[in-house]
């Protein structure tokens, strides 16, 4: 089945009670029973819903994976996977990642006893001193969130297998329209189902994505007992979302493209980073393991100061001055205030992430009005 006809109709089918083609949302906090030592599949709505059932079905789909696990944010699904680990435990990651994620292994999960490594991977042979008897997860994002960095998910993957090695990979940026790590040698796929997948800026939600039996039970296991997960109301938005994402995808990409190529070639802008550009780093890579390059670039100013770029962002109309991204709306985003405060300015600077970066996400508006929009607040 082709993507398209997945995002359609995978995961659903019409109520069988009336018929309603779209699935019912089960508002409903528990299940009546028969009998105290059976039940139907379904006791109490933290452990399994049928709204949130048909939605895990379809994004295990579109990720051609065997299992998916939703939760009530992205961070829960990431919280979902450190949980597996153990004190004394070692992980290793990218320099260059979501703030939130950095923020909740640093902050949280370090004092547990869990030692992060956070580290160049733009060459998967980066790891290799890395690895060790303790290490227990690879945690990648690529495209990396906001410098766009890519990080060869195959080679990361083949070189930790032998030592049993859980890879896990933040696919929220290129969403299943684009990328498939799990084909790549990836454990567990999590997506911020907030972004692309959602599409339309009303839901936070997360979800993971693998094929184990056992991983499966394993963390299906923690996300009932932890409750972080999401209700039928949200799970209905998702996959009414879910049925456009080849098509908005498609105009992602191709307003990403255009309007990266204008930016690239605007006397005022010193650098973009986005992964089409053939002299983007690892390109190669990018064009490989993904289908096409997305909707989300960054850019920094030739005047490349705080006020220039606060100027600029205050500037904008169409573009609205927000967190998040992947809506059908285009937003301009300020790492270094915003999605990445939590990082320290010393790490953000060094890894590249100074205090003029710019990120947009790039909507499915006419691409005239964006180019537009940007042009005047260039100025």
């Amino acid at each position: 089945m082709n993507f398209g006809t997945k995002a359609v109709h995978a995961g659903v089918a019409p109520d069988p009670t009336t018929g309603a083609i779209m699935t019912p949302i089960y508002q409903t906090s528990t299940y009546v029973q028969e009998s105290p030592a059976q039940h139907k599949g379904y006791a109490y709505a933290r452990g399994a819903n049928p709204t949130r059932n048909a939605l895990q079905k379809s994004i295990a789909a579109l990720e051609n994976g065997k299992h998916a696990i939703c939760f009530s944010s992205g961070m829960g699904a990431t919280d979902a996977v450190i949980k597996l680990l153990a004190p004394g435990d070692e992980v290793i990651t990218s320099n260059d990642l979501y703030g939130g994620s950095y923020r909740m292994f640093k902050r949280v999960y370090e004092k547990f006893g869990i030692k992060f490594h956070f580290i160049d991977l733009s060459d998967s042979k980066n790891l290799v001193p890395y690895l060790n008897a303790k290490t227990k997860l690879l945690w990648l994002e690529t495209p990396s969130n906001p410098l766009m960095r890519i990080i060869d998910i195959e080679a990361c993957a083949t070189l930790v297998k032998k030592n049993n090695v859980l890879v896990a990979v933040d696919n929220t940026f290129a969403s299943p329209y684009l990328q498939n790590p799990l084909a790549l040698g990836a454990d567990i796929v999590m997506h911020s189902v907030t972004k692309y997948l959602g599409g339309h800026s009303d839901v936070i939600m997360g979800a993971l994505v693998v094929n184990d039996d056992s991983l499966h039970q394993e963390l299906a296991f923690i996300a009932n007992s932890c409750g972080a997960v999401p209700g039928p109301q949200d799970s209905f938005l998702v996959l009414r979302g879910i049925k456009t994402l080849h098509l908005r995808m498609e105009r992602h990409c191709k307003n990403g493209r255009e309007i990266a190529t204008f930016l690239r070639a605007h006397p005022l802008v010193k650098e973009v980073f986005w992964p089409g550009f053939t002299d983007h780093p690892n390109h190669a890579i990018a064009k490989k393991q993904m289908r096409d390059f997305g909707g989300m670039l960054s850019f920094t100013l030739k005047n490349d100061s705080l006020e220039n770029a606060k100027n600029l962002m205050e500037r904008v109309s169409l573009f609205s001055l927000a967190e998040s991204l992947g809506g059908v709306e285009s937003l301009i985003n300020h790492p270094a205030s915003m999605t990445h405060a939590s990082i320290p300015k010393e790490e953000r600077t060094k890894n590249g992430l100074t205090d003029s970066l710019i990120r947009l996400s790039i909507g499915v508006e006419d691409c005239e009005d964006l180019i537009a929009d940007l042009n005047q607040a260039l100025g």
